[in-house]
């Protein structure tokens, strides 16, 4: 019942001078909405560079051609020609733990049906490529064993190309060309929408890989090769086996360095992460400060009521109440405005980040951990800077209050 009477009267304290408390609330409001802002932005970033990778596949592992270790001027990258159909070929046959190999090479053209023409990537892939990539084919096929052995002159396009050289049109069977070369559309990718980065991962011809080195590009060797471990726990063991294979394959001996490097994107996923988890806490912390600044003001809104509260203060100490009634009305104050300004700043928090993910083009990702942390810090320092004022107001002398004008 007490509690409720000392609740009762600092809401009646506090809607008495509304424009002072709603000031004072101010502090803390900015404080929660920056910090859940801050921290959805980051958060956003975050899950903009693990989508990015995931988008690769899953437990991948990506043999690039050219030293990683390189110094000097370097070839733009795939311009390098140490890597070979047969390497990949080696590694599927002899690496244990690894359920598919996709080998690819890849370049841009102008494709053409009819009187349209459009610009996209062509990448020359092997069949597994489909499963490494969890692409799905809406109509049609996909390229098979056949069609690579074959060299045939079959195409596989994305949503993007089949309705800007086709429109509404089913393009399957029909042909297009390909650096003035003829294709077959045998297929059509399911969309993909945009990847996280913002590319259009719909915009994309894929052809069989023997057809793109020998019909298209005049090459033999390889850009790329793609390799999906089985497990992430032997990501390491087998990117060793594939360095110690491709060494051996190379002629590579002693401490001559690598013609090729093994690129681990589990690792990679790991170390962004770590990053980005860095840079949300950097933001948040950045914005809690002013939160801190909120608790000052608190602080220095109830050491003016103390002061204006004087006589009250003795009239009630006068009455029998006790320490701690004057404490716990004092507290409940701060702690109530710290509370309705963390309430009002979630609402602002969660705002912000909408309209940053609408108007700014950008990803953000609202959690519920923020949120909650935001809120019960903004209740902590409530509390955190109430009790000096409510300790000042409770040990006043009731005789020294009452002669206070």
């Amino acid at each position: 019942m007490l509690f409720m009477e000392s609740f009762e009267m600092a809401i009646t304290a506090l809607t008495a001078n509304k424009l002072r408390s709603l000031l004072t609330m101010l502090g803390i409001i900015i404080g929660v909405g920056a910090v859940i802002a801050m921290v959805s932005v980051g958060m956003g970033v975050r899950k903009n560079v693990t989508d990015s990778i995931a988008s690769l596949g899953s437990n991948m592992l990506i043999v690039m051609p050219g030293s990683s270790n390189r110094g000097g001027p370097r070839g733009a990258a795939g311009s390098m020609q140490t890597l070979k159909l047969d390497d990949a070929e080696a590694i599927k046959k002899k690496i244990k733990n690894i359920d598919y190999v996709s080998p690819t090479v890849s370049n841009s053209y102008q494709i053409v049906n009819g009187n349209q023409n459009w610009n996209s990537s062509v990448t020359g892939v092997v069949p597994e490529y489909m499963a490494i990539q969890s692409l799905k084919v809406s109509s049609g096929s996909f390229i098979t064993d056949d069609d690579l052995t074959k060299r045939n002159r079959v195409a596989v396009i994305g949503t993007t190309v089949a309705s800007n050289l086709f429109g509404s049109e089913n393009p399957v069977g029909k042909n297009i060309r390909v650096n003035n070369s003829p294709f077959k559309v045998v297929g059509v990718l399911e969309s993909k929408g945009q990847s996280s980065v913002g590319q259009d991962q719909d915009d994309v011809v894929i052809v069989p890989l023997t057809t793109a080195q020998e019909r298209l590009l005049g090459i033999t060797y390889i850009r790329s090769i793609n390799v999906q471990v089985s497990e992430s726990s032997k990501m390491d063991q087998v990117q060793s086996e594939i360095e110690t294979l491709l060494r051996q394959r190379h002629k590579i001996t002693g401490g001559k360095e690598d013609d090729f490097n093994v690129r681990n994107l589990t690792s990679l996923m790991e170390t962004m992460t770590q990053t980005t988890t860095m840079i949300t806490l950097l933001l948040g912390s950045i914005a809690g400060i002013s939160l801190v600044v909120g608790g000052i003001g608190i602080m220095n809104i109830m050491m003016v009521s103390v002061t204006e509260r004087t006589r009250e203060i003795g009239i009630r100490k006068a009455l029998g109440a006790t320490f701690q009634n004057i404490m716990t009305q004092f507290l409940i104050e701060s702690i109530v405005i710290s509370v309705i300004g963390g309430l009002i700043g979630i609402v602002l928090g969660i705002g912000i980040s909408k309209l940053i993910a609408q108007f700014g083009n950008f990803t953000t990702v609202v959690t519920m951990l923020p949120i909650i942390v935001s809120f019960f810090f903004s209740v902590g320092i409530g509390l955190f800077f109430g009790i000096y004022p409510a300790r000042k107001a409770a040990k006043l002398d009731p005789i020294e209050a009452l002669r206070y004008e």
